[in-house]
């Protein structure tokens, strides 16, 4: 597995691999350079990459956990998309596919689908199972913002 997580340029659209560990450092794009905004959008990642985001966040760290056959987690997908842009830079929102990475899921105890966690300094604020509005969003991850 890879501990680099996947961003888009902004600039130029090309797909960038940072370093979980290397994510303060305030990366810029390979191709052109410019600034990576590392924050507006969700970040799929593996298990070994989350273990490492979940310890290296300069920010608190939302995870989803979900299945690409869960209607409920396809529901919720817009809000997270939506939480991240409003909260670019003081959050980082992170999917994990439970259909491909079970390794983290089944050591999280996740046996429901959505599940959403909050990372805060490398450790668990809460977690809970369930799909959430985009105002139940912002009250879940308020407290650690």
């Amino acid at each position: 597995m890879s501990d680099r997580l996947h961003f888009r340029c902004p600039s130029c659209g090309g797909v960038n691999r940072v370093p979980a560990a290397r994510l303060a450092e305030k990366p810029t794009c390979g191709r052109c350079k410019a600034p990576l905004d590392l924050h507006n959008t969700p970040v799929d990642v593996d298990d070994d990459a989350l273990a490492r985001l979940i310890q290296a966040a300069p920010v608190p760290v939302l995870v989803d956990f979900w299945a690409p056959w869960c209607a409920p987690c396809r529901a919720v997908a817009p809000h997270l998309k939506a939480l991240a842009e409003r909260h670019a830079g003081r959050l980082i929102v992170a999917k994990v596919n439970t259909e491909v990475h079970q390794r983290t899921a089944g050591a999280l105890g996740v046996r429901s689908i959505p599940t959403l966690a909050v990372y805060k300094g490398g450790a668990l604020v809460k977690a809970e199972p369930g799909a959430r509005t985009g105002s139940q969003l912002e009250a879940y991850v308020a407290p650690v913002l």
